[in-house]
C-alpha cells in the first residue's frame, strides 16, 4: 500500500484505466445508499479509502446533502490529481495512507473495490478497524466456476485492473470475521449493463432466472457479481 513504485504510482494503472472507473461511480454510490437505507444509517462523516477519481464521494455528497462531511484518501499521485478537481468545502482529499494517521476517525469508512488490490489486506483491515464506527466494503467475487474453467478472465483481471486476490462470498465474510469485524448486513450486486453480443442477449433471461431461483448458486457459477457488506 505504501510502495511508491507500484502500478498505481508508476502510471501503469492509469494507462490501462484512464477514467479510473469514473463511469461506475454513480452506480456504486447508489448501492452504498441502498445499504445505508436498509440499515437506517445517517452518517455525518464519510471517508473513502482508495477513493480513485473521487466521484463516488461526490455522488454521495450530491444525494445526501450538506449535512455530512466527506473525505477521500488516496495513495496514487495520478488518482489524487483526478480527485482534487472535485474538491469543495464539504469534500476533501488527502494523498496519504489512512493507517498512518493516528487521529483519523469517521462515522463511516468506505472500502469500495479495494482489498483485492492490497498485498496484505489482513493487516490493512485490522489497522483501519478503529478508525470508524461502521464500514461498507464492496468486493468483486472473481472466484467462480465460470472463471476457473476459462482461467483467462482471472489473468485479465490481474493484468488490467490489478486484482491480486480472488474472493467468493464465503471467503470474504470469513476474512472480515477473522480480522475482528461484526457483520451487520450484506447483499450481492451486479452492474445491469445490457448485453452487447447476440449470445449475451439470448442467455440473459436464463441467467436472470437462475439468479432469482438460486442466487447463491448462480453467484458461485457465473461471473460479474460483487458483494456489498456492512460491518462494524
Amino acid at each position: 500500500m505504501t510502495n511508491e513504485d507500484n502500478i498505481y504510482n508508476s502510471g501503469e494503472y492509469l494507462e490501462k484505466n484512464p477514467t479510473w472507473h469514473l463511469e461506475d461511480s454513480a452506480w456504486k454510490a447508489g448501492q452504498i445508499l441502498k445499504m445505508l437505507a436498509r440499515n437506517r444509517l445517517a452518517p455525518k462523516s464519510i471517508c473513502e479509502v482508495g477513493c480513485g477519481a473521487g466521484e463516488i464521494l461526490r455522488q454521495l455528497q450530491l444525494r445526501l446533502g450538506p449535512e455530512a462531511e466527506f473525505c477521500g484518501y488516496e495513495i496514487s499521485r495520478q488518482a489524487f490529481d483526478l480527485c482534487k478537481t472535485r474538491e469543495n468545502p464539504g469534500l476533501h482529499f488527502k494523498l496519504q495512507d489512512i493507517t498512518g494517521e493516528k487521529e483519523a476517525f469517521f462515522d463511516l469508512i468506505l472500502l469500495i473495490d479495494l482489498i483485492e488490490h492490497l498485498e496484505d489486506y489482513f493487516d490493512f483491515l485490522r489497522k483501519v478497524k478503529p478508525k470508524s464506527n461502521y464500514k461498507i466494503l464492496h468486493i468483486p467475487l472473481d472466484l467462480n466456476v465460470k472463471a476457473l474453467l476459462r482461467v483467462t478472465p482471472l489473468l485479465e483481471a490481474r493484468q488490467s485492473v490489478g486484482h491480486i486476490h480472488l474472493f467468493n462470498k464465503e471467503w470474504a465474510l470469513a476474512v472480515l470475521r477473522d480480522t475482528g469485524y461484526d457483520r451487520i448486513d450484506w447483499f450481492y450486486t451486479r452492474v445491469d449493463t445490457p448485453p452487447v453480443s447476440l449470445r449475451g442477449r439470448l442467455t440473459r433471461p436464463l441467467r436472470d432466472l437462475f439468479y432469482r431461483m438460486q442466487p447463491d448458486l448462480a453467484v458461485r457459477v457465473l461471473d460479474g457479481y460483487s458483494l456489498m457488506v456492512l460491518v462494524k
